[in-house]
């Protein structure tokens, strides 16, 4: 039994590509990444927000 992700990764792949994670960065970096790696999304979420509120907008105010 395989738990297929994105693109047909299996678990498998998930624990190496986490491991070699760990050994590259080390466990005190991970935290730092991910916090940065959550800043980021949030960043790009508030942006496509902006972008859909800037396109509903626009045909409003041609419509003036």
């Amino acid at each position: 039994m395989t738990t297929m992700f994105i693109g047909g990764i299996g678990m498998q792949e998930v624990l190496l590509i986490a491991l070699v994670v760990l050994l590259f960065f080390g466990g005190k970096k991970i935290p730092e990444l991910m916090k940065g790696l959550g800043k980021g999304v949030r960043s790009f979420k508030e942006g496509m927000n902006e972008m859909e509120k800037d396109i509903k907008e626009k045909p409003e105010e041609e419509k003036k």
